[in-house]
Formats: structure tokens, sequence, C-alpha cells
């Protein structure tokens, strides 16, 4: 297995991010068209505190978002993994994806999240997970629903700036 691991699906192997992970984070994290839902590209700086933020989250929580790894090639696709997030006052566990466009529509992001989705189940034993997902970002929203999930509530984040309408999902381990 590879250092860090975390878990595998059917093509997929997902581990902690390493600092070395930072060039393949710009390729998503500074990708405009992929970053649509956070009101643009990060600047450099903005990805060195991201990738420093899921190490801090790794220690601090025990997990965090993961790289997401190609079985086949061995390809850095992209990030899926667990945060706690603020969900309208409430601490939640949540389901985060973001991959390189490049891999969009080929179900990486459903793998990886139904994977995520049953780590949070299976091994950390929470009760519920969520999705917290901007409401213009209807590709996450479907993801979430294949992931099971359905749409439980509404609330608005300031980011950026900007009031952004987010969709929450969640489902229930049953």
């Amino acid at each position: 297995m590879c250092e860090g691991f975390i878990l595998e699906t059917e093509r997929l192997v997902l581990r902690k991010l390493k600092v070395t992970d930072y060039a393949d984070l710009c390729d998503i994290l500074q990708d405009p068209e992929a970053m649509y839902a956070y009101e643009g590209a990060f600047t450099d700086e903005e990805v060195r505190l991201w990738l420093d933020r899921q190490l801090l989250r790794y220690a601090d929580d025990g997990f965090g978002l993961w790289a997401v790894i190609s079985k086949e090639t061995g390809d850095f696709l992209g990030q899926c993994g667990l945060t706690m997030q603020d969900c309208a006052g409430r601490r939640v566990v949540e389901v985060g994806y973001l991959y390189k466009r490049r891999y969009w529509g080929r179900g990486y992001a459903s793998e990886s999240a139904v994977g995520c989705r049953e780590y949070a189940f299976n091994v950390l034993g929470v009760p519920e997970v969520y999705s917290i997902i901007r409401d213009n970002n209807l590709p996450s929203q479907r993801v979430a629903q294949r992931n099971g999930m359905s749409a439980v509530n509404r609330f608005v984040k300031h980011y950026r700036g900007i009031d952004m309408p987010h969709v929450v999902y969640m489902v229930r381990n049953i």
C-alpha cells in the first residue's frame, strides 16, 4: 500500500495529501472553471493555505481531504475526503470532492464520495454525513444524490465577500 493510505475503491486509492502534492492541487485550485463555485481560482498562497489546512485537519480531526489516485495509472486525479464543517451553526462531517477538470464525467467523484461515506460510517462511526454544495453547482449535487443523500436544508455562506446560497445534503447510517 502507498504511504498515508486511507481507503480504496474499485478504481481508486485515497491517501493523505503530502507537501509534494502542491503542483497537483494547483491544477485544480487554480483552474477558474473548476473553481467556479468558489468564485474563482486560488492564488499560490491560497493553495498553500489549503494544503496546510488539510495537514492540520489530519492532526486535529484524524481526517481531511485526501488525494485521489488512479489504481491503473498512479495519476493524481483530485481530492475527496471528510472535513468538519459549519452547517448553519452546527458542526457536521462533510464529504467533499474537487477534481482536475480533465477527469470530470468519469464517475470518480461519485466513486470516491461513496468510499468516504462508508469510511465515515464504518471506521469513524458517525451517524450521518453531509455534503454542503453551492446552489449553482449542479454536478456536485448529482454526486451527492448518487451518494444516497437527500437535500435537507439551505443556508447562505459568506465567502470572498459574496453571499453564496448552499444546499445541504445528508444521508444517515442505517
